[in-house]
């Protein structure tokens, strides 16, 4: 039987050999992606088009280095500054890139995103009314095609200044779309603490937008977290790995009812640790053990060499998670998605029932 490592973790002494039909499982049920950057979906052909279109000084040999992810893999955040600066010069280049990845989402499973996107850095080049409109057209788009649901999430851009994380905040305010429904911050965690752009998502809050952050992401400490739910009022954060270290702050985000849309794909620990150890101790199997409530997502899907339905698999075949856990994860996902109740609880039978479906159908694991 061909192995199933698609090439971008390690194995794992919990790895699982998965036959055709269990593979097609991951395919197939359907669920919701929350943790998903628009520049992190492009395909290597659409970038070196955008790069001809754009007449950017970025050459091939860099696009494919930028594509490139080897057993010790880099973060992607080169690639994203390279894109603001000087290759994004259009919004009609987000409206593409939107419409080509709702496309690629619906085939691996995916009913329901929403997507992640900086304007602070792509200021230079177009408004922040242009760039919505822009990527709204495309979901628009992608919903009429492929019935994939897309939803939206300026983000923060952490290393830029508090003053630019406000002047975003009042450029949604002053431009509201049903489409843009919370603001997130991410880029670059170490030395850039998120209780430095408080009044930015206290006015995001106030105006009834949704609130989540990336926090212990990259091994920064424990209270990036702790600040992003109780200060900043997180309703689920992104990654959240450096909680672990804190089983106090642990128990309270369990009592809190705080859900962590991790990435087990996530560079800094494939990185940091060796090829023996990473699935055993990853802190998601952790934050599991903890009670706390996550849920696998892809990030930046084609900067990791993964699809949505490869990052459940992940889950399953190389983590060790059982498929009622999988399960679980799965209603994890529906609570945590920036839906109204009703459609929560269609979701909570259509996508429940279909899972249970397909997973009757299942043969036994050897």
């Amino acid at each position: 039987m061909r192995s199933t490592n698609p090439g971008f973790v390690p194995d794992s002494p919990l790895h699982r050999e998965l036959s055709a039909p269990w593979l097609e499982f991951f395919e197939k049920f359907p669920r919701a992606e929350l943790h998903c950057h628009l520049l992190g979906t492009i395909s290597r052909e659409t970038f070196m088009d955008l790069v001809r279109e754009s007449e950017a000084p970025v050459t091939e040999e860099e696009v494919n280095e930028f594509f490139t992810r080897g057993e010790k893999p880099v973060g992607v955040l080169r690639i994203f500054r390279a894109l603001e600066e000087h290759i994004l010069k259009k919004p009609e280049m987000l409206r593409r890139i939107t419409v080509e990845h709702m496309a690629s989402a619906r085939e691996h499973g995916v009913r329901y995103i929403e997507f992640f996107w900086n304007w602070t850095g792509l200021k230079r080049h177009f408004s922040y009314e242009a760039g919505q409109r822009a990527i709204i057209e495309g979901l628009r788009e992608g919903e009429a095609r492929y019935g994939i649901v897309g939803r939206l999430i300026p983000s923060i851009d952490r290393e830029a200044s508090p003053e630019d994380a406000l002047e975003l905040v009042n450029e949604m305010l002053a431009h509201p779309a049903d489409e843009t429904i919370g603001l997130g911050i991410d880029y670059r965690e170490t030395n850039h603490e998120p209780e430095n752009f408080w009044k930015a998502f206290l006015l995001a809050r106030a105006a009834g937008l949704h609130i989540t952050l990336h926090a212990g992401e990259f091994g920064e400490h424990w209270r990036n977290v702790e600040t992003a739910m109780d200060l900043l009022g997180a309703e689920r954060i992104d990654h959240g790995y450096t909680i672990t270290d804190n089983p106090a702050l642990m128990r309270h985000a369990r009592d809190e009812n705080v859900i962590f849309a991790v990435v087990p794909t996530n560079s800094y620990y494939l990185r940091t640790f060796t090829d023996e150890e990473w699935a055993i101790r990853h802190p998601i199997r952790a934050m599991k053990r903890a009670g706390l409530r996550i849920f696998p997502n892809s990030d930046d899907p084609t900067m990791h060499h993964v699809n949505n339905a490869e990052s459940w698999r992940i889950m399953f075949e190389f983590l060790g998670f059982s498929l009622e856990e999988i399960r679980e994860m799965l209603v994890n996902s529906i609570d945590a998605a920036w839906v109204d109740e009703e459609t929560k609880i269609r979701w909570s039978t259509e996508w429940l029932d279909e899972f249970d479906r397909l997973a009757a159908e299942l043969p036994k694991l050897d």
